[in-house]
């Protein structure tokens, strides 16, 4: 989950109209929404907002009244076009072996960390499972924040806690500020462990995932590491079955993107930091909406490297509403743009190198720039009636993510069928007969064209967030998910 604020409220009315999905934009935030963040910066956010939402609009404009415009995209496209092809054709870095018995008595110490608020339905199932890994329990702790709940969920964890003596947990106040930021910076001084791993309380987490990921921490240059998402409600519902090509594209991108020595990303849930590089980053932020993509960039400038594990997947729920996927994405394009504005200065002297800086900045084109400029793009080919400007850039995007989204698919289709192997080979089963016919490869063809288009949706999001986030005045609201528990 990359937001700082609780998770978004999946629970709106099925009769609430369609134009709360704008509310963001339409409604004045009120006093207390608003946490007490310093004004400044968040006026000097909006100001630099409000900036390049000028510059880009102009800039798009302009392209068109002038008769070069085309070229200079087309040329531009060309070079990203080369940067593209070394992403798609990077081969991964090798995953290391997991720890064996003999490696776990000079394992190193870890803490999991779970910020929890009113999560009576999963919290239970979560530490249960947490505190049963395959590792050995004198050698990491559990801690749980409980930030204040007000339904049973502080009953269930004073249980829990009784019954496992790695079970940490901490109560926070009413009036304790900052968000899932503030509970994981109120508990980090308390912790021991020289591993920080972050988890939501809906995570369903493999027993072996602390065997898996902490070799890697063995290159002395590695800060953190996000572990592959899944989704653990999976149905037959469209928004579902969309997350699910959309968490495949995101697996491939940050799979190539590290491959080509660019940016990874951490994701919130089953986030690893290392102690050293997080106090050196100053913990989370706690005035951002998306602590794993603040730190994210804290940690790359500092020149930590952060890497990913496609197996195991630690699986979360998917949101099922429309409503409530607008009101995420918005936050969640909010806070990855977020730190463009607070960091561009120090991306831009190159703090983090050659290579991750490109990797960013094509990023941001194809995230944040090409969205924006849809709009005045749109207008002045109606106007003039010629095609829009920015063709190019948009033939390059569509299908580097189209084949991005196919490889994220096979990719978790290979994990399903390690995982089912290894489930069989501890039961001493056969292994079951992998599904490997036409009918698999349609469904494959099927689900990338509905992921494909299902990525579109982020084309509203972001023009409208880098609209309002230019206009309005900074929300940093907190607003509370409500989880399930569906396996």
């Amino acid at each position: 989950m990359p937001e700082s604020s609780w998770p978004e409220n999946d629970s709106y009315s099925e009769l609430e109209s369609l134009n709360s999905l704008f509310a963001d934009l339409s409604q004045p935030p009120s006093s207390d929404d608003v946490e007490k963040a310093p004004p400044r910066r968040r006026d000097r956010r909006r100001q630099k907002a409000a900036a390049v939402l000028v510059l880009v609009w102009s800039s798009t404009i302009a392209l068109h009244l002038v008769t070069w415009g085309f070229w200079l995209v087309l040329g531009l496209t060309t070079l990203m076009s080369i940067h593209a092809m070394r992403f798609l054709l990077a081969r991964p870095l090798a995953i290391p072996e997991p720890l064996s018995d003999a490696d776990l008595e000079t394992a190193p110490p870890v803490s999991l960390l779970v910020a929890a608020k009113n999560e009576e339905a999963v919290i239970e199932r979560l530490v249960k499972t947490l505190c049963s890994l395959d590792y050995p329990s004198n050698r990491y702790e559990v801690w749980v924040i409980d930030d204040n709940s007000t339904d049973n969920t502080p009953v269930l964890l004073g249980q829990l806690a009784r019954q496992y003596k790695q079970l940490r947990v901490f109560h926070r106040s009413a009036d304790a500020g900052g968000g899932k930021s503030g509970a994981l910076n109120q508990v980090l001084p308390l912790t021991k462990g020289e591993i920080i791993a972050v988890f939501d309380a809906d995570a369903q987490v493999p027993a072996d995932l602390l065997r898996r990921v902490l070799p890697l921490f063995e290159r002395p240059d590695l800060g953190a590491v996000q572990v592959r998402k899944e989704i653990s409600n999976v149905s037959s519902n469209l928004w579902v079955q969309g997350q699910i090509a959309e968490m495949a594209l995101d697996s491939f991108l940050q799979q190539q993107r590290i491959a080509i020595g660019g940016i990874g990303e951490l994701r919130g849930n089953g986030q690893f930091v290392r102690r050293a590089a997080l106090e050196q980053c100053g913990g989370w932020n706690e005035e951002t909406i998306t602590d794993d993509l603040d730190l994210t960039i804290r940690l790359h400038l500092e020149r930590w490297d952060i890497d990913f594990m496609t197996f195991p997947a630690v699986a979360e729920e998917g949101v099922t509403r429309a409503i409530a996927l607008w009101h995420q994405r918005n936050r969640w394009a909010e806070g990855g743009y977020q730190r463009y504005l607070d960091y561009w200065q120090p991306i831009l002297r190159n703090r983090m190198g050659s290579r991750k800086t490109l990797d960013l900045v094509m990023f941001w084109i194809i995230q944040y720039l090409l969205p924006t400029a849809m709009i005045p793009d749109l207008m002045m080919a109606i106007l003039r009636n010629r095609p829009m400007i920015m063709t190019p850039f948009t033939g390059l995007t569509v299908p580097m993510f189209i084949v991005g989204t196919i490889m994220g698919l096979r990719q978790i289709q290979r994990s399903q069928r390690r995982l089912a192997k290894l489930e069989a080979e501890k039961s001493g089963e056969n292994s079951p007969e992998s599904e490997r016919s036409l009918l698999a490869s349609l469904r494959l063809l099927f689900h990338t064209l509905y992921g494909s288009l299902y990525m579109f949706h982020w084309l509203p999001v972001v023009a409208s967030m880098t609209t309002r986030i230019s206009i309005r005045p900074k929300r940093l609201k907190w607003v509370k998910t409500v989880h399930k528990g569906q396996e």
